[in-house]
């Protein structure tokens, strides 16, 4: 063959190269969709072990990404760049290698996470322990997910329409990690459980693999031919040190304030959107779409700018993307003439959402995304490793995200709240784009370019001065702030480390307690009860407790309940926000008995899941009372693994109580919670508390010995001088005698055995319960799903011992209708009627 032949061949093959570069960006999408779900599907297991507090999830966040960070940085190193290695091979390479390791993290997490119980817990030994064991799991293959970017950008050369695959590269790999949020969050976890949706992402994997070792077999190790014309390329090769630290130096900080703000977001728009795994999903899917958005627009425009000079801009307009968003989220949105709720349909609720978080934050991930072209552009070199390039800007947008993101949850907030914490955000987006605008201005001495910068600064300083601040409704009633909105006077609100507070008081005087836009206690009636029958069922039926833990502080009433107990001797509090007990005793010390500065009590500040895991105490009593399923990461404290913990950490003769929530759900989701706790307690039973005598919410009761309940030997305690103020905590929630407690009898693990059949059991391994809970958000079924339960309700035989006369009278006052002016008794004469036509009065928003 002659050398024009040759060349002749070599134009060809080179050409058809280029035309399968849009394959290689929709494999390069397919790598993203898979690290997404790997990245939920791993968050979700090591959640379980490590815990949910911002501390365990700040560390996983920083493994996670510090492995991109690493893999990013050390590919160009470990394996320089050779004409002999086609790029697509190690690519397909890694791309193996990630399912391979994918496949052995369903292995590996459960069994790094039983070694992890046996580990420190508390402290900065606990936190060593906690990254440890996250490193172990999470770094073999988020490094390798980090080495992807490089290892394929090396196919492409350093030249102005290489630089701008580079961007499209990115782009799509972002593209794809929108479908894999959105496939794992809407789809197989919600139908299936992290082994399936595992199994799915390996496939993909082992496909690009494939598929990216066919066209490496078919087309030369480089594409781009050589160019002419004069590019970033060539000018990057003047540059100073000082202009490119600064390049690297804007991306780094493009990251820190991009993460950084979507923490602060994220919190805020789960106010408003409601915390379900779906908005999550939604706002997570929305971000990453706005940054491969901008991604696209970068790079169709780098190779007609300056790429300093965009990337400068493009912080300085993320900047007021960031002032944008605040305002949007904070003066906009809480006062949206819409009501949400009204929207019984799933799909209708997801659009609403979808086209909130699509207009709140856009500009700002826009802005963010272009910033990863125009960086390649300014530092694009012809004759450099394009993997070195790429994985060095890359490894510091990663670097910055880690820091920006611990930063702002675990500094920023807390010190300082969300105002504040934005305000930060937005100065050191400015600063990001000053600093490589600087080197400019004494490049070009150019006037105008000076003017134009000065009025940017000048602008942003007052978007920082009249950045607006979170309204308190929005804290206290979240998504129902259209429907509560001056209802109630705010007179307290907090921004803690992992969630945020509120304290209202309505017209009538009642206090409620809010986090995170829900009431999780109140001094209402309907409330008090509940909140004194989980405590006073199982304190009264286990004969003689001393210890308890309770699960979530709220207001304290139900912790406060054990207090007056005199055989308490030990009480456990386990809460996750430290910010709660102290406010609640504040507001709630005569209702709560101010349990937090009792002698008994110790308050431990803790993920409950992971705490009921690692801790060697049993108790006579555990009561849970966590927030409604329905928000994200709830569904653990309803697990079926979950329920063995506690059933592990009784004492003979111990008891469980658990609350669980009738109203903004449906018939499905309250039989997965009543059928999960009953695959562990086969003989609990369940206990209703009825508002307006209609349905409300349930307390479920679970025993180690299922012995009856000895009604004479509670009567004769509290007869007894010492059980006064238990007695009296009773009477004060309308309940004087024995009878009244325990006339809140609704059913039977046995009896409700058929209308439990087709329950889904929630599992650590699926959480069904949060997808099943989420789509009956705006569901008002409370009532008729307990008449629906009440068709199977039968006299408790067997369930009490006594006197045959006390016996009998509390099973005719089970039967009887309630007396005038009594419509909060438990009776099961409600059944089969027809909802009056006349509503009852609207009471405050609903408890959880």
């Amino acid at each position: 063959m002659n050398e024009t032949t040759g060349t002749a061949a070599g134009a060809s093959s080179l050409a058809r190269a280029e035309e399968l570069l849009p394959l290689i960006a929709l494999l390069f999408a397919g790598s993203g969709a898979s690290a997404l779900i790997y990245e939920i599907v791993w968050y979700q297991l090591l959640q379980l072990a490590i815990g949910s507090t911002s501390v365990s999830l700040g560390v996983l966040l920083a493994t996670f990404m510090g492995g991109l960070c690493i893999g990013s940085l050390a590919l160009p190193r470990l394996l320089p760049r050779a004409r002999g290695i086609h790029p697509l091979l190690v690519y397909a390479a890694i791309e193996a290698l990630i399912a391979l390791f994918g496949l052995i993290e369903l292995i590996l997490i459960p069994l790094i996470g039983t070694a992890y119980l046996y580990g420190p817990q508390a402290g900065l030994a606990g936190m060593l322990w906690r990254g440890t064991i996250a490193a172990i799991c999470l770094l073999p293959p988020t490094v390798l997910t980090g080495a992807s970017l490089p290892a394929i950008v090396r196919w492409v050369e350093a030249s102005p329409r290489g630089v701008s695959w580079w961007g499209l590269l990115y782009g799509a790999n972002t593209a794809g990690a929108v479908f894999g949020c959105l496939l794992a969050g809407f789809y197989l976890l919600r139908l299936y459980d992290v082994n399936i949706a595992t199994f799915i992402a390996a496939a993909i994997n082992v496909v690009v693999a494939a598929a990216s070792f066919a066209v490496a077999r078919a087309t030369p190790a480089r594409t781009t031919r050589a160019e002419t014309k004069p590019s970033a390329a060539a000018q990057a090769e003047r540059l100073p040190p000082f202009a490119r630290m600064s390049v690297y130096a804007a991306i780094a900080v493009s990251g820190a304030s991009a993460l950084g703000a979507e923490v602060v977001w994220t919190r805020l728009m789960g106010l408003t959107l409601g915390a379900t795994v779906y908005a999550f999903s939604i706002i997570l899917a929305v971000f990453l779409a706005g940054l491969a958005l901008g991604t696209a627009i970068g790079s169709s425009l780098v190779r007609d700018v300056h790429p300093r000079a965009a990337l400068a801009w493009s912080q300085v307009l993320a900047a007021f993307g960031i002032a944008w968003t605040a305002y949007i989220l904070a003066d906009w949105y809480p006062y949206w003439p819409i009501n949400p709720q009204l929207a019984k349909s799933p799909e209708v609720t997801f659009e609403l959402d979808f086209v909130r978080s699509v207009w709140a934050t856009l500009p700002a991930t826009i802005a963010w995304g272009a910033s990863f072209p125009f960086a390649f552009g300014a530092l694009a070199k012809r004759e450099h490793d394009p993997g070195g390039i790429v994985g060095g800007v890359y490894a510091a947008n990663t670097f910055g995200a880690i820091v920006g993101a611990l930063m702002v949850s675990l500094v920023l907030i807390p010190a300082i709240g969300t105002q504040n914490s934005q305000r930060v955000l937005l100065v050191v987006s400015l600063i990001s784009g000053v600093i490589v605008l600087l080197p400019l201005m004494k490049e070009a001495r150019s006037q105008a370019l000076e003017i134009t910068a000065g009025i940017a600064v000048g602008f942003a300083a007052l978007a920082t001065l009249w950045l607006p601040s979170v309204p308190p409704e929005l804290i206290a009633y979240g998504r129902r702030i259209a429907i509560t909105a001056g209802q109630s006077e705010i007179v307290y609100t907090a921004e803690g480390r992992n969630t945020s507070i509120a304290v209202s008081q309505w017209n009538d005087g009642a206090y409620q307690f809010h986090v995170a836009g829900k009431v999780e206690a109140s001094t209402e009636m309907f409330d008090m009860k509940l909140q004194r029958m989980l405590g006073h069922l199982p304190g009264l039926i286990n004969p003689d407790p001393k210890s308890v833990l309770v699960v979530g502080f709220g207001g304290g009433v139900t912790a406060g309940s054990f207090t007056t107990y005199p055989s308490m001797q030990r009480l456990v509090i386990c809460e996750i926000e430290p910010l709660i007990p102290t406010a609640s005793t504040r507001y709630f010390a005569a209702e709560n008995y101010n349990v937090m500065n009792d002698k008994r009590t110790e308050i431990v500040y803790d993920d409950a899941r992971h705490f009921v895991a690692t801790t060697r105490e049993k108790f006579d009593v555990i009561t849970s009372d966590p927030i409604h399923p329905f928000v994200k990461g709830s569904a653990t404290l309803y697990s079926k693994e979950y329920f063995e913990l506690v059933k592990a950490h009784l004492n003979p003769g111990g008891v469980v109580s658990q609350w669980v929530p009738l109203y903004e759900s449906d018939a499905a989701t309250v039989k997965s919670e009543i059928a999960t706790f009953f695959e562990v307690f086969p003989a609990g039973t369940v206990w209703a508390n009825l508002l307006n005598g209609n349905g409300y919410d349930l307390v479920l009761i679970g025993r180690l010995e299922a012995k009856p309940i000895d009604l004479d030997a509670i009567q004769a305690r509290l007869d007894r001088p010492d059980y006064a103020r238990v007695s009296e905590s009773l009477r004060l929630v309308q309940m004087p005698a024995l009878a009244d407690l325990f006339v809140t009898y609704a059913g039977s693990a046995r009896d409700l055995q058929p209308w439990l059949k087709d329950a889904a059991i929630n599992r650590d391994a699926d959480l069904r319960l949060q997808y099943l809970a989420g789509l009956a958000l705006n569901h008002a079924e409370e009532d008729s799903i307990y008449r629906e339960m009440r068709q199977y309700w039968a006299p408790p035989i067997g369930l009490f011992s006594g006197s045959p006369e006390r016996i009998d009278a509390l099973y005719t006052a089970m039967t009887s209708p309630p007396p005038e002016g009594d419509p909060n008794l438990n009776r099961p004469s409600t059944v089969g009627k027809e909802p009056t036509s006349q509503p009852p009065p609207a009471p405050p928003p609903p408890k959880k």
